[in-house]
Protein backbone atom coordinates (compact mmCIF):
# COMPACT_ATOMS: atom_id res chain seq x y z
CA UNK A 1 0.00 0.00 0.00
CA UNK A 2 1.27 3.33 -0.93
CA UNK A 3 2.40 5.84 2.34
CA UNK A 4 0.18 8.35 2.67
CA UNK A 5 0.98 11.99 1.79
CA UNK A 6 3.16 14.18 4.64
CA UNK A 7 0.98 16.14 6.85
CA UNK A 8 1.21 19.28 6.78
CA UNK A 9 1.09 21.65 9.85
CA UNK A 10 1.32 25.56 9.63
CA UNK A 11 3.09 27.01 13.16
CA UNK A 12 1.06 30.43 12.86
CA UNK A 13 0.24 33.43 15.21
CA UNK A 14 0.24 36.98 13.78
CA UNK A 15 1.60 38.62 16.88
CA UNK A 16 5.64 38.20 17.32
CA UNK A 17 7.65 36.78 20.12
CA UNK A 18 5.61 34.21 21.07
CA UNK A 19 7.23 31.30 20.85
CA UNK A 20 6.05 30.27 16.94
CA UNK A 21 9.72 29.52 15.64
CA UNK A 22 10.98 27.83 18.93
CA UNK A 23 7.87 25.81 18.79
CA UNK A 24 8.22 25.13 14.91
CA UNK A 25 12.37 23.88 15.70
CA UNK A 26 11.66 21.99 18.38
CA UNK A 27 8.61 20.18 17.59
CA UNK A 28 10.21 19.09 14.25
CA UNK A 29 12.91 17.96 16.27
CA UNK A 30 10.79 15.87 18.31
CA UNK A 31 8.94 13.97 16.15
CA UNK A 32 12.23 13.31 14.31
CA UNK A 33 13.46 11.99 17.49
CA UNK A 34 10.74 9.61 17.39
CA UNK A 35 11.71 8.37 14.01
CA UNK A 36 9.75 10.47 11.49
CA UNK A 37 11.22 12.12 8.53
CA UNK A 38 10.54 15.86 9.31
CA UNK A 39 10.69 18.73 6.82
CA UNK A 40 10.53 22.70 7.83
CA UNK A 41 9.40 25.17 5.52
CA UNK A 42 11.21 28.27 7.13
CA UNK A 43 8.74 30.91 5.85
CA UNK A 44 9.32 33.87 7.58
CA UNK A 45 12.08 36.43 5.76
CA UNK A 46 14.13 36.83 9.04
CA UNK A 47 15.41 33.55 8.60
CA UNK A 48 15.07 32.57 12.14
CA UNK A 49 14.17 28.69 12.17
CA UNK A 50 17.10 28.85 9.61
CA UNK A 51 19.56 29.74 11.90
CA UNK A 52 18.44 27.70 15.12
CA UNK A 53 18.61 24.88 13.04
CA UNK A 54 22.61 25.81 12.11
CA UNK A 55 22.22 26.97 8.70
CA UNK A 56 24.32 30.04 8.04
CA UNK A 57 23.31 32.94 6.40
CA UNK A 58 25.77 32.57 3.79
CA UNK A 59 24.96 29.15 3.13
CA UNK A 60 21.38 29.82 1.95
CA UNK A 61 21.80 30.10 -1.89
CA UNK A 62 18.85 28.46 -2.15
CA UNK A 63 15.85 28.78 -0.35
CA UNK A 64 12.04 28.99 0.30
CA UNK A 65 11.87 31.85 -2.10
CA UNK A 66 12.62 30.04 -4.99
CA UNK A 67 10.01 27.41 -3.52
CA UNK A 68 7.38 30.11 -4.26
CA UNK A 69 8.47 32.15 -6.96
CA UNK A 70 10.73 30.25 -9.24
CA UNK A 71 9.19 26.63 -8.90
CA UNK A 72 12.19 25.14 -7.72
CA UNK A 73 11.40 21.58 -6.44
CA UNK A 74 11.90 20.98 -2.81
CA UNK A 75 14.46 18.63 -3.09
CA UNK A 76 16.77 21.18 -4.35
CA UNK A 77 16.19 23.05 -1.71
CA UNK A 78 15.92 20.86 1.60
CA UNK A 79 19.18 21.29 3.93
CA UNK A 80 19.89 18.23 5.86
CA UNK A 81 20.56 19.89 9.91
CA UNK A 82 22.04 18.38 12.96
CA UNK A 83 19.30 16.24 13.68
CA UNK A 84 18.77 12.78 11.85
CA UNK A 85 15.22 13.13 9.94
CA UNK A 86 15.06 17.04 10.22
CA UNK A 87 15.68 18.39 7.23
CA UNK A 88 14.85 22.22 5.83
CA UNK A 89 14.01 25.10 3.55
CA UNK A 90 15.83 27.54 4.40
CA UNK A 91 15.05 31.22 4.11
CA UNK A 92 16.75 34.85 3.97
CA UNK A 93 15.46 38.45 3.55
CA UNK A 94 14.75 37.63 0.02
CA UNK A 95 11.04 36.72 1.26
CA UNK A 96 10.72 40.12 2.26
CA UNK A 97 9.63 41.44 -1.31
CA UNK A 98 7.53 37.99 -1.76
CA UNK A 99 4.07 39.72 -0.67
CA UNK A 100 4.50 42.50 -3.11
CA UNK A 101 5.43 40.01 -6.27
CA UNK A 102 2.63 37.65 -5.24
CA UNK A 103 0.10 39.88 -5.71
CA UNK A 104 0.11 39.83 -9.86
CA UNK A 105 0.39 36.25 -9.53
CA UNK A 106 -2.58 34.58 -10.82
CA UNK A 107 -2.40 31.65 -8.35
CA UNK A 108 -1.22 33.71 -5.68
CA UNK A 109 -2.46 31.77 -2.49
CA UNK A 110 -1.73 28.06 -3.73
CA UNK A 111 2.02 28.33 -5.08
CA UNK A 112 3.11 26.55 -1.79
CA UNK A 113 0.39 23.66 -2.27
CA UNK A 114 1.34 23.51 -5.59
CA UNK A 115 4.99 23.14 -4.41
CA UNK A 116 4.46 20.71 -1.71
CA UNK A 117 2.24 18.13 -3.60
CA UNK A 118 2.76 15.69 -6.76
CA UNK A 119 5.28 12.90 -7.26
CA UNK A 120 8.33 15.27 -6.01
CA UNK A 121 7.21 15.83 -2.30
CA UNK A 122 6.61 11.79 -2.76
CA UNK A 123 10.75 11.12 -3.44
CA UNK A 124 11.07 12.19 -0.79
CA UNK A 125 9.17 9.70 1.77
CA UNK A 126 8.31 12.61 4.77
CA UNK A 127 6.03 11.70 7.05
CA UNK A 128 5.53 15.22 8.61
CA UNK A 129 5.98 19.37 6.70
CA UNK A 130 5.93 21.89 9.48
CA UNK A 131 5.78 25.66 8.07
CA UNK A 132 6.92 27.90 9.97
CA UNK A 133 5.10 31.03 9.01
CA UNK A 134 5.86 35.16 9.62
CA UNK A 135 4.21 37.12 12.43
CA UNK A 136 1.04 38.83 10.24
CA UNK A 137 -1.85 36.98 7.77
CA UNK A 138 -0.10 37.88 5.16
CA UNK A 139 -0.13 36.40 1.64
CA UNK A 140 2.54 33.83 2.72
CA UNK A 141 0.71 33.24 5.61
CA UNK A 142 -2.34 32.48 3.67
CA UNK A 143 -0.06 30.19 1.11
CA UNK A 144 0.89 28.00 4.17
CA UNK A 145 -2.46 27.63 5.07
CA UNK A 146 -4.11 26.81 2.25
CA UNK A 147 -1.28 24.06 1.29
CA UNK A 148 -1.94 22.41 5.01
CA UNK A 149 -4.13 20.00 7.14
CA UNK A 150 -3.88 21.69 10.17
CA UNK A 151 -3.07 25.09 11.85
CA UNK A 152 -1.09 24.88 14.76
CA UNK A 153 -1.22 28.21 17.71
CA UNK A 154 1.57 29.22 20.08
CA UNK A 155 -0.17 31.39 22.59
CA UNK A 156 1.97 33.39 24.88
CA UNK A 157 0.59 33.06 28.33
CA UNK A 158 0.17 36.56 29.03
CA UNK A 159 -2.79 39.19 29.46
CA UNK A 160 -4.84 39.90 26.31
CA UNK A 161 -3.63 36.16 24.88
CA UNK A 162 -7.21 35.53 23.50
CA UNK A 163 -6.92 39.31 21.51
CA UNK A 164 -5.71 38.36 18.05
CA UNK A 165 -5.99 34.62 18.25
CA UNK A 166 -10.51 35.73 17.07
CA UNK A 167 -9.00 37.10 13.94
CA UNK A 168 -6.56 34.23 13.48
CA UNK A 169 -9.47 31.83 13.54
CA UNK A 170 -11.08 34.09 11.42
CA UNK A 171 -8.79 33.63 8.96
CA UNK A 172 -8.73 29.77 8.93
CA UNK A 173 -12.53 29.66 8.59
CA UNK A 174 -12.34 31.79 5.31
CA UNK A 175 -9.51 29.67 3.57
CA UNK A 176 -11.88 26.57 4.86
CA UNK A 177 -14.70 27.85 2.92
CA UNK A 178 -13.00 29.07 -0.10
CA UNK A 179 -9.45 27.82 -0.70
CA UNK A 180 -8.84 24.39 1.09
CA UNK A 181 -12.06 22.69 2.93
CA UNK A 182 -9.91 20.31 4.97
CA UNK A 183 -8.07 23.05 6.68
CA UNK A 184 -8.75 22.82 10.60
CA UNK A 185 -7.27 24.17 13.77
CA UNK A 186 -4.48 21.43 14.72
CA UNK A 187 -4.78 23.34 18.60
CA UNK A 188 -3.50 26.03 20.65
CA UNK A 189 -0.10 25.37 23.23
CA UNK A 190 0.74 27.82 25.36
CA UNK A 191 4.23 29.30 25.67
CA UNK A 192 6.49 31.08 28.19
CA UNK A 193 4.31 29.50 30.97
CA UNK A 194 5.55 30.54 34.57
CA UNK A 195 3.84 28.78 37.21
CA UNK A 196 5.11 30.50 40.03
CA UNK A 197 3.26 33.73 38.06
CA UNK A 198 -0.45 33.86 39.09
CA UNK A 199 -1.30 35.39 35.94
CA UNK A 200 0.12 33.12 33.66
CA UNK A 201 -2.32 30.32 35.99
CA UNK A 202 -5.30 32.88 35.49
CA UNK A 203 -4.56 32.56 31.06
CA UNK A 204 -4.54 29.37 30.99
CA UNK A 205 -7.77 29.03 32.90
CA UNK A 206 -9.27 31.59 30.93
CA UNK A 207 -7.80 30.03 27.30
CA UNK A 208 -8.91 26.59 28.43
CA UNK A 209 -12.54 27.40 29.32
CA UNK A 210 -12.80 29.74 25.83
CA UNK A 211 -10.57 26.80 24.13
CA UNK A 212 -11.39 23.49 25.54
CA UNK A 213 -9.79 20.45 23.73
CA UNK A 214 -7.92 22.63 21.16
CA UNK A 215 -6.01 23.38 24.34
CA UNK A 216 -2.96 20.74 24.25
CA UNK A 217 -2.55 19.41 27.83
CA UNK A 218 1.52 20.17 27.58
CA UNK A 219 2.59 23.58 27.84
CA UNK A 220 5.81 25.26 27.02
CA UNK A 221 7.52 26.74 30.11
CA UNK A 222 10.06 29.31 30.18
CA UNK A 223 13.46 28.57 30.40
CA UNK A 224 16.60 29.29 29.62
CA UNK A 225 18.09 26.41 27.62
CA UNK A 226 14.99 27.57 25.12
CA UNK A 227 16.93 30.52 24.61
CA UNK A 228 20.40 29.20 24.51
CA UNK A 229 19.84 26.71 21.80
CA UNK A 230 19.11 28.78 18.73
CA UNK A 231 22.48 30.22 19.30
CA UNK A 232 24.19 27.14 18.95
CA UNK A 233 22.55 26.12 15.65
CA UNK A 234 20.34 23.07 18.06
CA UNK A 235 16.98 22.34 18.84
CA UNK A 236 16.76 22.62 22.63
CA UNK A 237 16.04 18.93 22.40
CA UNK A 238 19.57 18.29 21.23
CA UNK A 239 21.33 21.37 23.05
CA UNK A 240 19.75 20.13 26.58
CA UNK A 241 17.95 16.85 26.15
CA UNK A 242 17.23 16.72 29.89
CA UNK A 243 15.59 20.38 30.11
CA UNK A 244 12.26 21.62 31.19
CA UNK A 245 12.20 23.24 27.87
CA UNK A 246 13.24 19.82 25.83
CA UNK A 247 11.05 17.72 28.01
CA UNK A 248 7.94 19.18 27.30
CA UNK A 249 8.45 19.76 23.72
CA UNK A 250 8.42 16.02 23.48
CA UNK A 251 5.62 15.49 25.20
CA UNK A 252 3.72 18.06 22.93
CA UNK A 253 4.99 15.73 19.94
CA UNK A 254 3.70 12.94 22.21
CA UNK A 255 0.28 14.53 22.61
CA UNK A 256 0.30 15.94 18.78
CA UNK A 257 1.04 11.75 17.16
CA UNK A 258 -2.14 10.35 19.80
CA UNK A 259 -4.59 12.89 18.24
CA UNK A 260 -3.18 12.35 14.92
CA UNK A 261 -3.55 8.81 15.28
CA UNK A 262 -7.04 8.70 17.19
CA UNK A 263 -8.14 10.85 13.95
CA UNK A 264 -6.32 8.12 11.60
CA UNK A 265 -8.65 5.66 13.71
CA UNK A 266 -5.33 3.83 14.52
Amino acid sequence: MAKKPPRIISVANQKGGVGKTTTTINLGAALAAKGLKVALIDLDPQGNASTGLGIDHNDRDKTTYDLLLNEMPLADILRRTAVPGLVISPANSDLSSADLELVSTARRIFLIKDALTGPDIDVLDLDYILIDCPPSLNLLTLNAMVASDSVLVPLQAEFFALEGLSQLMLSVREIRETANSKLRLEGVVLTMYDRRNNLCHQVELDVRENLRDLVFKTMIPRNVRLSEAPSYGLPVINYDPSSLGSVAYKSLATEILARHSKQDGA
